[in-house]
């Protein structure tokens, strides 16, 4: 079974953050992301990287992946 922790350190491996945070059950999860990589893009393009960083193989353990992606910018507003 898939832990939140694989998710985080997949998402890590392959996509620059500044924050990550994962949660889930095995197959449903949900994300926080905080890229540079996301600065300008649309919410649809942030989660295409997202999955992208995921790979096929990943994305096929996921059922359910819910994400809330920032720019270190938008993230800083957050706070």
């Amino acid at each position: 079974m898939l832990k939140p922790e694989d998710v985080k350190r997949h998402i890590q491996d392959n996509l620059s953050c500044e924050f990550v945070d994962v949660r889930g059950d095995g197959q449903h999860f949900e994300a926080v992301i905080v890229s540079a990589a996301f600065r300008g893009k649309s919410r649809v393009q942030q989660h295409q990287i997202v999955y992208r960083a995921l790979g096929d193989g990943l994305r096929e353990d996921i059922h359910a992946l819910s994400m809330k992606t920032f720019s270190p910018e938008e993230w800083g507003k957050q706070k």
